[in-house]
C-alpha cells in the first residue's frame, strides 16, 4: 500500500504514523495492499475553500474525503481490487478545536480523523442512525487496535 502524507501547513506531525495508522486501517479492512491513499493536512482557509467548493458549507471543516476509484473493503481470504483509494484532507486548526473540547491531544484528534475520512472513503457513511453506530464502532476499534499496537 502506498500512502502518501503531505502537510501544508505549520503544524507539526510524523507522518510515518500517520502512514502507519493507514495502513493498519486498511490491512484489517482486507483492501488491497497496492491501493494508494493520500492524506493532506491544509490550513483553515484552504480548508474553507474546499467545503465551500465541493460540500457547498460555508467555513472549515475537520475532514474531507475524496474519493477515487470506490474500493470497498475486502474480505478474508478474498483478492479486492487494487486501485486509487482517494484523498484524505486534515485541517489542525479545527482538529485543535475538537480536541480541546474533547480533552485529548491534537494529534489524537488527527488520527481519528483520519480514520474517519479513509472510512468514508471506503463507502461508509453516518447518515442515518444504523449507519452512524456502526461507522462509529468501527472508527473507534480501528484507532484503539492501532494505538494498543504502537
Amino acid at each position: 500500500m502506498s500512502t502518501e502524507v503531505n502537510n501544508e501547513t505549520s503544524y507539526e506531525i510524523d507522518g510515518e504514523e500517520f502512514a502507519a495508522l493507514a495502513r493498519h486501517v486498511l490491512d484489517r479492512l482486507h483492501v488491497h495492499p497496492q491501493a494508494e491513499l493520500s492524506i493532506l493536512l491544509v490550513s483553515a482557509d484552504a480548508m474553507a475553500d474546499l467545503n465551500r467548493r465541493w460540500m457547498d458549507e460555508p467555513g472549515p471543516t475537520d475532514v474531507l474525503s475524496f474519493p477515487m476509484d470506490e474500493l470497498r473493503p475486502g474480505r478474508e481470504g478474498e483478492t479486492p481490487e487494487p486501485g486509487i483509494l482517494g484523498d484524505v484532507v486534515l485541517c489542525p486548526d479545527v482538529a485543535a478545536e475538537q480536541a480541546r473540547q474533547a480533552g485529548h491531544s491534537t494529534v489524537e484528534e488527527l488520527l481519528l480523523l483520519t480514520v474517519h475520512g479513509i472510512l468514508h472513503l471506503l463507502g461508509f457513511d453516518h447518515a442515518e442512525p444504523e449507519e452512524e453506530k456502526q461507522m462509529f464502532e468501527l472508527q473507534r476499534h480501528l484507532l484503539l487496535t492501532f494505538l494498543a499496537d504502537r
